[in-house]
């Protein structure tokens, strides 16, 4: 590229604010990458943005209560069926199944996929650093860093989903117990670890995405 190159801009994204954690370090990874970012919880911006960002930290009940008070459950509906890009994280991924059972209590998530998220069953947990995962062959979630190390903080997941023709289905491996660590399914992408924490790998990861979506991720 010379200064004499047009610039195109950056794909508009937003990080929908519903009270749940690790929004303003989302913000950030995603601004990274060049794309205009916006926090908010309005339900118009969501659903007419390039892309949605879906983050999440805490308990499954109190995301999913969080979400539902700003329509997040029909905006990502809404967003999926006009084949609108998302990016989930963290609990903001595990929220995308059927239920979660933390400390006894069951609470229904999203639905999107089916799926239970319950205690995972490792001597260790949380389960709090970096590790490698299993992407499927041709992943355009993990281009160029299939071989790359994530970092995770949960001590809960889902166990058993089957990757289809449309549904590639990513593992990891915890004390043992072997979790889904991320899934791509047309124009929704999520991942269980964080790839706004994960150094040089996550920035590409989240660049991945943003190059779906259009624009300049200068």
């Amino acid at each position: 590229m010379t200064l004499s190159d047009p610039v195109t801009p950056g794909p508009d994204i937003v990080v929908l604010d519903y009270g749940s954690g690790n929004i303003r370090s989302a913000e950030r990874a995603v601004a990274r990458t060049g794309a205009r970012v916006t926090v908010t919880d309005d339900r118009r911006a969501a659903v007419a943005a390039d892309g949605l960002v879906v983050p999440g930290v805490g308990a499954f009940a109190a995301c999913m209560e969080g979400l539902r008070a700003v329509d997040g459950p029909a905006v990502i509906a809404e967003r999926l069926a006009a084949d609108r890009p998302v990016l989930a994280i963290c609990v903001g991924h595990q929220v995308l199944f059927a239920n979660g059972i933390e400390h006894g209590v069951e609470a229904a998530g999203c639905g999107v996929w089916p799926g239970t998220v319950e205690r995972l069953h490792a001597e260790r947990l949380p389960h709090m650093g970096w590790n490698t995962l299993t992407p499927p062959p041709g992943s355009r979630l993990f281009a160029g860093i299939e071989n790359e190390r994530f970092y995770f903080v949960h001590s809960y997941g889902v166990r058993a989903l089957t990757g289809t023709g449309d549904r590639a289905v990513t593992w990891a491996e915890h004390g043992g117990d072997r979790f889904v660590a991320a899934v791509e399914e047309g124009p929704l992408w999520s991942t269980q670890f964080h790839p706004e924490k994960s150094g040089a790998a996550g920035a590409l990861l989240i660049a991945n995405w943003v190059l779906t979506l259009g624009g300049d991720t200068r």
